[in-house]
């Protein structure tokens, strides 16, 4: 299986918009990823995530089909030393490892290419395996805050999970 990150571009707006039009994907999302998911929105999302250079988000693709997709994102103003991480993944390639590698990947960009200390992830409470590929590429718990985020109707926990510039400066990884 052939993986690999690189930018996203027009031609995959029909494959984005048929993986990311799935509520199992969507519900541990944020709500700036959209249910339903149509290709007016791929395109959309696709032509914004051209704007930035360097580049914050990334196509996910297996053999050359578009899977899923990974972003870094700087924040600013006190959490400028700071960027988020967010990801998906096409269900029919969930727990192939996928998404382990990716991560490791854009962990590493993302110390090189931004001028941050940390990189955190925010999951959904009840979204262990994603909760269990940050643990297992370095990242650290810490925090839990219960029933914070509103999505699909209902209040949900967030747990938040974040590795440092120094944990892998230090070998801890």
């Amino acid at each position: 299986m052939n993986i690999k990150r690189r930018p996203y571009n027009l031609s995959d707006v029909s494959r984005l918009a048929e993986y990311a039009n799935n509520w199992n994907i969507s519900k541990y999302l944020s709500d700036q990823f959209p249910f339903p998911y149509t290709e007016k929105d791929a395109e959309e999302f696709i032509n914004r995530t051209l704007e930035y250079d360097p580049l914050h988000s990334f196509a996910i693709v297996v053999n050359d089909e578009l899977v899923g997709g990974i972003g870094i994102h700087p924040k600013d103003d006190i959490h400028r030393k700071n960027a988020e991480l967010g990801y998906w993944v096409a269900e029919p390639f969930w727990g192939k490892g996928i998404m382990s590698r990716m991560i490791r990947e854009m962990v590493e960009y993302g110390f090189k290419t931004f001028d941050i200390e940390r990189i955190y992830a925010a999951t959904f409470g009840d979204n262990l395996a994603s909760q269990a590929v940050l643990l297992k590429n370095g990242f650290k718990k810490e925090a839990h805050f219960t029933r914070t985020l509103y999505k699909g109707n209902a209040l949900h926990d967030e747990i938040i999970f974040g590795i440092r510039r120094e944990w892998i400066m230090d070998g801890e990884l």
